[in-house]
């Protein structure tokens, strides 16, 4: 076996190879030389100009000096090595996730749809005072389903064994952390419903609906991780049915469970605790194929390797728990300023909002795979288009957003207001048009945050996270609502989001720099 490296290191020339040949016949002479700047066919050139190759040569690729691994002609062709287009990988994972996110939003607004015309102004208000706990359950699902596959992601990369333990890992995390959600649905849903600020008659209506969804707290929280790992595996198309169909059945048995069967709230309780269950097992489909890499390695509830995960997971934690946070902090402000009228107001814009948030995490996750894998390479250039990309297209989506929002805020509010109370559809209206301004800074949050957890910037991601989701838009909505009143309470989430894009800003050019004196 001959063995040598075909490249002599210049100082723009990051990516080379090592080309092994079975025997001395095969053996090549001429250097292989590829320019950093350069990657999507100087690798193909390069092989050949070389005096010959066999069908049994192999290839062992090297970026920045890093082993990433070996391969055969073949494989090397179709690895992205030779006719890489980081942009067409991009539009295949960022379009199918917003695809599944916008399924999981849908189901949201028709399930507060079909909520409306059950129980009214009051079904509303119950769904958007527990709206926070489903925050809460889902922002640690999505924190430990995200933060763990992306650090499988980073360590297969790098060939490191230890991958193989995140994803049981991460299932029995979530059994663990879980309990404590199902005891409170099982023994004092009244207690939680008290704690978000319901008073006695709402309490009543939305006991049922409260325990049932905390009763299927593990399957909420384990649909992250199976949809995260599945999506992180080179299979981002079954994670998109996965969630397409969960969605798609919680619609169907929505309406069968509320209207023909009379269940009201507790039919749309069962409905949305179907959705998961359905996801999880199409996303199952994944680990029977041939394809698949993700290991069912046996393993005990690692601490260790948990921290670590969430360490890489609390961008998509604060994604999904500041609108928790947002929730909570509104819904006491505005109880004191319009009562449940204006509660229910808030239900109606919040609900939209998740819509949107929803495509911007499609835009951080969808892309979170592709960074992961290439930072794991040790593809600096690659990371950066994905980064690029990413940002651009969150501008595109929160121009949209406003122009829709703004042409059509009468027809939107109109949905979800079935008594015609005009008090709340003229909070809503007002609400509506300053809230969704908010989302020109959000996006780019959402989106930079998530690829600096992705390249291991935790530190960075976890200051800008926490900022976003805790502090500014406490301190925001404190500070305006006083000055404003409920004008000042829509204004406090564009603010907290402006607040947060400074940080946001500061920490991905400090990465650049660090990367370029580098």
């Amino acid at each position: 076996m001959i063995s040598f490296v075909a490249f002599a290191p210049q100082e723009s020339a990051k990516t080379y190879v090592n080309v092994i040949t079975a025997s001395a016949v095969d053996s090549m002479t001429k250097p292989v030389l590829i320019k950093r700047q350069a990657y999507s066919n100087k690798i193909e050139a390069g092989v050949k100009n070389l005096t010959s190759f066999s069908s049994k040569t192999t290839f062992e690729v090297y970026v920045n000096g890093r082993y990433v691994r070996k391969y055969t002609w073949q494989a090397l062709k179709k690895d992205n090595y030779i006719n890489m287009n980081i942009q067409k990988q991009f539009i295949k994972y960022v379009s199918q996730n917003i695809c599944g996110m916008l399924g999981i939003s849908c189901y949201i607004i028709v399930d507060t749809f079909f909520i409306s015309q059950a129980a009214g102004t009051d079904g509303i208000t119950v769904l958007n005072l527990v709206l926070p706990v489903y925050n809460l359950i889902f922002a640690i699902g999505s924190m430990i389903g995200v933060g763990s596959a992306t650090r499988y992601t980073i360590l297969k990369a790098q060939e490191d064994d230890s991958a193989k333990k995140y994803f049981a890992n991460a299932i029995l995390c979530i059994l663990i952390i879980s309990i404590p959600f199902v005891l409170s649905g099982i023994f004092s849903p009244d207690t939680v419903m008290h704690m978000m600020g319901a008073d006695a008659g709402i309490t009543q209506l939305g006991r049922t609906y409260t325990r049932i969804f905390l009763l299927f707290t593990p399957f909420f929280m384990m649909n992250y991780v199976f949809s995260a790992f599945v999506r992180n595996d080179n299979a981002p198309t079954l994670a998109m049915i996965g969630t397409m169909m969960g969605s798609f059945s919680n619609v169907v048995l929505d309406y069968v469970f509320m209207f023909p069967m009379g269940m009201g709230l507790a039919g749309a309780a069962l409905a949305t605790a179907a959705s998961p269950i359905v996801s999880i097992l199409i996303c199952s489909i994944h680990f029977f194929q041939k394809k698949n890499t993700i290991q069912f390695a046996k393993t005990r509830p690692s601490v260790r390797m948990l921290t670590a995960s969430c360490q890489l997971g609390v961008p998509a934690f604060v994604g999904e728990f500041s609108s928790g946070v947002t929730t909570t902090l509104f819904n006491y402000l505005i109880l004191g300023l319009a009562g449940n009228v204006g509660v229910a107001a808030y239900g109606v814009i919040a609900n939209f909002a998740l819509i949107f948030t929803c495509i911007f995490n499609g835009i951080s996750q969808g892309a979170q795979p592709l960074v992961s894998r290439y930072y794991g390479e040790g593809n600096e250039r690659a990371v950066k288009k994905i980064l690029h990309l990413g940002l651009a297209t969150g501008v595109v989506f929160s121009l949209l957003i406003i122009s829709l929002v703004w042409g059509f805020t009468d027809p939107m509010v109109a949905l979800f207001n079935s008594e015609h109370s005009v008090k709340m559809a003229e909070y809503a209206f007002t609400g509506m048009r300053l809230y969704v301004i908010g989302f020109l800074f959000a996006g780019f949050n959402i989106i930079g945050t998530g690829y600096l957890s992705a390249s291991e910037h935790a530190k960075e991601a976890f200051t800008a996270s926490v900022c976003r989701g805790f502090v500014a838009i406490a301190v925001c909505s404190v500070i305006l609502s006083r000055m404003f009143g409920i004008r000042g309470v829509w204004l406090s989430f564009m603010a907290a989001e402006a607040l947060t894009a400074g940080i946001t800003a500061w920490a991905l050019l400090k990465d650049r720099k660090k990367e370029a004196m580098a």
